[in-house]
């Protein structure tokens, strides 16, 4: 009996671990997929001021604090019982756009790039991101280029790249500049040709790696995600939607404050990560994935035309519903051109210049949910708060959390057809690495544990067997 055990999967945000356990002839038996950090920030926001939260828990991550912001103002704007400004519902949307686009575009290039582009089979030494700009240049380029996009949208709109204070409740702090909307506009063109070149040529390579298509977390789910009154993908105001594997709706219209009623939380012994899933399936019956991927399955259209283009040509090569979570990679690709165009007409809005951009009110509810979809999938943040506005009791529900179970199947897939016991070879672990890092994981945003987390020790022998164990499931 063998036990190989990849730690920590590399080229991700936050840390995890794949233990891989095989039998006497080398055969597969059992993986898992275990998350091995805690942050815990429902916890110790408890007894702070409702509108603290979007500074707060924009700290929970460094790569998409933009998206926690939002997903906290939705929250507090629903605590206040306000609508926003038209011109504060607009910005908060370019940003949000902009933050797709610089999420994605660090996601494809600097994370996957080196497997999709240098080889999943590609020298350890240099397959990373100095050895993709060793190899390609001008590539590597592009992608630093369309990073530094989003980022100076961030920054022209908030004034900070990371962390800023600017989206706050009840809309935005201040307005946008006739000179930063000029600045914007006049990017976008190089940026949406950077994203067609990066889509060519992403086209080009998918050939070598059809093993990987339909071995990488290929077995059909059901999909969640957020879209507008005409089915069309939404990243900011739509209402959720589950789509079943063969492309049948199996719920739509689900408001934020009521998405209790469909999506439960299952607690893992193995694992820091909680488990989401359908309610009404019951777990783990009601597995669902979420993000890029989940969106162009669980959406009629993009509603954008270069983007619906390419939504189109992706749909006649891999079907109305595509399963493999390889095509992750193809789908932020096809979102990143959508962020562009959909950032394009917000900009060209009548009110996007208006200076009313922020509506006051104290506490007229004690609960609270914000809904947007984050790059990585469905961000839910649900508040409750006392009289005075103190928050007594907060959770939330992050993409990478919908596909933790969705990623355990694919990584026992991955190993299962991939990995041969009597002869190890690198780039079949790098391949189970790589199943995860489609999904673009942030287990740094994902994992924030209710109570106490379970405590599991297993003592094993040199075989392999269990001698005794120790558990608490508090």
């Amino acid at each position: 009996m063998k036990r190989i055990m990849i730690e920590p999967v590399s080229r991700i945000e936050g840390h995890a671990r794949i233990t891989i356990q095989l039998d006497d002839a080398g055969k597969v038996t059992d993986t898992k997929f275990q998350v091995t950090q805690v942050r815990g920030f429902e916890k110790f926001t408890e007894g702070r001021p409702f509108y603290e939260m979007p500074g707060i828990t924009s700290r929970i991550c460094g790569i998409c604090p933009i998206s926690h912001q939002l997903a906290a103002s939705k929250a507090c704007d629903a605590i206040m019982a306000v609508r926003i400004p038209p011109a504060a519902q607009l910005l908060r949307e370019i940003i949000h756009c902009a933050q797709v686009v610089q999420s994605h575009a660090l996601s494809f290039f600097y994370l996957s790039a080196p497997d999709l582009l240098l080889g999943m089979d590609h020298d350890p030494a240099t397959r990373n991101v100095a050895g993709l700009i060793e190899a390609n240049p001008e590539l590597a380029r592009a992608g630093i280029e369309l990073r530094k996009f989003g980022l100076l949208v961030i920054e022209g709109l908030a004034e900070e790249r990371v962390h800023p204070s600017w989206i706050v409740p009840g809309g935005v702090k201040s307005p946008m500049t006739v000179q930063a909307r000029d600045r914007f506009l006049a990017a976008i063109p190089q940026a949406m040709a950077t994203a067609e070149k990066t889509l060519g040529i992403f086209k080009g390579v998918l050939d070598s790696f059809t093993e990987e298509i339909a071995n990488f977390g290929s077995a059909p789910t059901m999909y969640a995600g957020l879209v507008d009154s005409a089915g069309n993908i939404q990243f900011y105001d739509g209402l959720l939607r589950f789509r079943a594997a063969d492309g049948s709706i199996v719920q739509e219209g689900i408001a934020a404050e009521d998405y209790a009623e469909f999506i439960g939380e299952a607690t893992l012994s193995d694992s820091y990560l909680k488990a989401p899933f359908y309610r009404p399936q019951g777990w783990p019956e009601g597995i669902y994935r979420v993000g890029a991927l989940a969106r162009i399955n669980v959406a009629e259209a993009m509603g954008t035309p270069r983007a619906d283009a390419e939504l189109t040509e992706f749909r006649q090569r891999f079907g109305r519903m595509a399963h493999s979570s390889f095509l992750y990679h193809y789908a932020r690709l096809i979102e990143v051109m959508y962020g562009l165009e959909a950032m394009q007409l917000l900009l060209q809005q009548a009110d996007v210049l208006d200076t009313h951009v922020r509506a006051e009110a104290g506490v007229n509810a004690l609960e609270g949910v914000g809904m947007i979809e984050a790059p990585r999938g469905t961000l839910i943040h649900h508040y409750k708060v006392d009289e005075n506005g103190a928050i007594t009791w907060a959770n939330l529900i992050v993409a990478t959390g919908h596909n933790n179970r969705a990623i355990g199947d694919g990584v026992r897939q991955v190993a299962e057809h991939f990995i041969r016991g009597d002869k190890l070879e690198e780039g079949m672990l790098n391949r189970v690495s790589a199943l995860v890092r489609a999904y673009d994981p942030c287990l740094s945003c994902s994992t924030h544990a209710i109570g106490v987390p379970a405590l599991d020790i297993s003592l094993v022998d040199a075989k392999g067997a269990l001698l005794d164990r120790l558990r608490s499931d508090a």
